[in-house]
């Protein structure tokens, strides 16, 4: 789906050309690898992308169903992570070959052609298994509302946090008494923390890893703080683009600055985990992190993105259950999809422990949430998330992160002045906007993003 140059006459071609699940070329995991071929009464293919200890969790959680209902089988199988998962669901999907039940980005809904290649979810139904509109976040359900339908059921938010270092941290004098992180409302509050962590850093050491050399990192933090700013992207009717050079320069230059002022260093854009656990005193990373650095036993902490422009704003996108399109879709099969889909939702306190913030709301509020650290260091970031806008060509890995990703990156670098990559990044946003999405040969204006 990410490729431009994918259309929907090759997308329908290729999908024919596909007579059975094993060219999809995906692998078979968990305990359901033989569910086709037990005696339950109701069988359920689930496709997703989550390996390592995201597929463990999910593992776990499709095991716990299986327990609590030995009549429904889950025939699970995992495919790559990012563009060819989603290339692979859009051509089962157009070949009514599709799973019964997948999962997606929330962000990558809207130019999944909505109708055509994705199934509307039964909302009566979910909420019969316990999921209603009122146990999730507002903003967050309507992500995944297409033309008055829900087409994504978010499972989850991640987002990007800024992770720290107590025990560098509390020698440099930027712990408060809550043994967190000094507050920072500000640019110049920002760079004076990283100034005095420099100072009980060890020599060797960057002050912070910020994944310099990375497109979708270094895209994920400018849609943070260009969200921190008001920025916007589009009007209403997707027909002209709202991009504010002015402050988009303005994000680009305080990305720059940490590479001028000696804080990032780009040689060491690809071990930001290493350096951390070494003793580097921050990180901007991914929530997905958290197992990683609690693995290691760190003394550490883990916020949102500071409000370096007064307005919170971290950067998220959310995992979300999709029902993939299937002529005839009804019946058992359908119903048992909508079961798992809410029975994990409802059960995310193990999809918790891998650092995501689960999307029900009523997760949040139990005991044994609250009691997890970092987690509830950074919960918050639900109530402020800075999402890419609801276009066809945006979502995690999507168009959008490849167009103006390498712009943020050349900026950061200093290849490219933050003034010329700011109206760089403002002519790829027309190009797009008028480009017709490969699923469905519609432009954005023309599409169905109406929440």
């Amino acid at each position: 789906m990410g490729q431009p140059g994918l259309t929907r006459r090759h997308l329908l071609g290729a999908a024919g050309g596909l007579t059975a699940a094993a060219s999809f070329g995906f692998a078979a995991l968990g305990s359901g690898a033989d569910a086709l071929a037990s005696h339950a009464r109701t069988r359920v293919r689930y496709w997703n992308l989550f390996s390592g200890g995201d597929g463990s969790n999910m593992i776990a959680m499709l095991n716990a169903f299986r327990a609590a209902h030995p009549d429904i089988a889950v025939k699970d199988s995992t495919l790559q992570w990012g563009n060819p998962f989603y290339t692979k669901l859009a051509m089962a999907a157009a070949g009514n070959r599709a799973p019964d039940l997948g999962v997606m980005h929330v962000g990558r809904v809207a130019g999944f052609s909505p109708g055509r290649l994705l199934d509307a979810w039964d909302v009566d139904l979910l909420a019969e298994y316990g999921v209603r509109e009122q146990d999730y976040h507002p903003g967050l359900w309507q992500r995944g509302v297409i033309d008055g339908k829900l087409y994504a059921l978010p499972l989850d938010v991640h987002v990007q946090l800024c992770f720290y270092r107590k025990d560098v941290l509390r020698k440099a004098g930027l712990l408060g008494a809550d043994d967190r992180m000094v507050p920072v409302t500000s640019a110049d509050g920002w760079f004076g923390v990283l100034k005095e962590a420099r100072k009980a850093t060890r020599k060797g050491l960057q002050t912070i890893g910020l994944w310099i050399n990375d497109q979708n990192f270094q895209w994920w933090f400018f849609v943070a703080f260009y969200t921190q700013l008001g920025g916007t992207w589009f009007d209403a009717a997707h027909t002209e683009v709202t991009f504010d050079t002015d402050k988009a320069a303005e994000v680009l230059q305080f990305l720059r600055r940490h590479v001028t002022d000696g804080y990032a260093d780009p040689a060491m854009g690809s071990v930001n985990a290493e350096q951390f656990l070494n003793g580097a005193p921050f990180a901007w990373e991914g929530n997905w992190s958290v197992p990683v650095y609690a693995g290691a036993k760190l003394d550490y902490g883990a916020m949102p993105l500071p409000p370096v422009f007064g307005k919170q704003a971290t950067h998220a996108e959310s995992h979300a259950f999709v029902l993939p399109h299937r002529s005839g879709r009804g019946g058992a099969t359908d119903e048992a999809a909508h079961r798992l889909a809410a029975y994990v939702v409802t059960h995310a306190r193990q999809w918790a422990a891998g650092g995501h913030i689960p999307a029900h709301l009523p997760t949040l509020s139990t005991p044994a949430y609250r009691k997890l650290y970092p987690q509830n260091e950074y919960v918050s970031a639900m109530n402020h998330q800075a999402n890419e806008p609801k276009v066809w060509f945006a979502g995690s890995t999507g168009i959008l992160a490849q167009r103006v990703g390498p712009v943020v990156v050349s900026s950061t670098l200093g290849s490219v002045r933050p003034d010329a990559a700011a109206r760089r990044m403002k002519s790829d946003l027309g190009t797009l906007l008028a480009m017709k999405n490969p699923m469905d040969g519609r432009t954005a204006a023309q599409g169905g993003t109406a929440a």
